[in-house]
């Protein structure tokens, strides 16, 4: 049988419904190809946007090295940040409203012009060009108890890279000039301290830039976009704080409910 995106899409949305732990998607009916597991996310996407609100962003998963190394993929993925899922920090996560959810430490950026598509790939000067803000962020990871190292690529895309919103720290504007390769993170929890690096931000933007423009649904003006862990997925207790700061970009906080 040819792949359907959209059966796959509603095999996706009826999970997350039931609260079933994560598989991959059953062979009669799961993507072959990486084009058609977005193909099936964009599905995903008409399933979801009445709950969920339009797209606000983009996310960029697996995208460092140490993401790459915790799931076992070698490149990234994509996925859609819907509007109602944005939050503004201080925030209250409730856990009960997850079946696992964990949390990623990012740097976020608000984009200031739209990508529209065209011939040649945008560069990474022409996206940090398009910089308007830069925040830190956590991501909200909903992971539904998967095991990493056996979670395929093609469906954790068509589950949207299992992305349940984003906290959001102060906005800040910052020089062109600005470096934003490289900068330490520090991350203090009710268990401990961490701390790591942003990994090369605008390459993963200029890479989820050109993805979003291929696939005729352009990364956009206002829009904002998280742009890899610096730190390995960590989980969140209730009662638990996490304060996450980077350097010369400012903080954010969530706790856990």
């Amino acid at each position: 049988m040819p792949f359907d995106p959209a059966v796959a899409a509603r095999y996706i949305a009826e999970a997350h419904r039931t609260r079933t732990p994560f598989r991959n998607l059953p062979e009669d009916i799961a993507p072959t190809t990486i084009d058609e597991a977005y193909a099936a996310q964009e599905a995903l996407r008409t399933l979801w946007t009445p709950l969920y609100g339009e797209p606000g962003g983009l996310k960029i998963a697996t995208t460092t090295k140490v993401m790459q190394q915790l799931m076992g993929i070698d490149h990234p993925c994509g996925g859609v940040i819907y509007s109602k899922r944005i939050h503004t920090s201080p925030a209250t996560i409730r856990l009960a409203d997850h079946m696992h959810v964990v949390m990623e430490c990012e740097l976020a950026v608000r984009i200031g012009k739209t990508f529209e598509p065209r011939a040649t790939p945008y560069t990474r000067e022409e996206v940090r060009a398009a910089v308007a803000e830069v925040m830190a962020a956590f991501e909200l990871i909903e992971d539904r108890n998967a095991d990493y190292k056996t979670s395929k690529a093609t469906t954790l895309i068509s589950d949207n890279a299992w992305n349940a919103g984003i906290v959001l720290g102060a906005p800040t504007k910052v020089s062109p000039g600005l470096e934003l390769n490289g900068l330490t993170g520090n991350l203090t929890t009710g268990s401990g301290k961490h701390s790591g690096k942003t990994d090369d931000p605008m390459g993963a933007l200029a890479w989820i830039a050109n993805l979003a423009a291929s696939r005729g649904l352009p990364l956009a003006a206002g829009q904002v976009v998280i742009t890899g862990s610096l730190i390995p997925t960590l989980p969140i207790a209730a009662g638990e704080t996490f304060d996450f700061e980077i350097e010369g970009i400012g903080r954010v906080r969530a706790t856990g409910a």
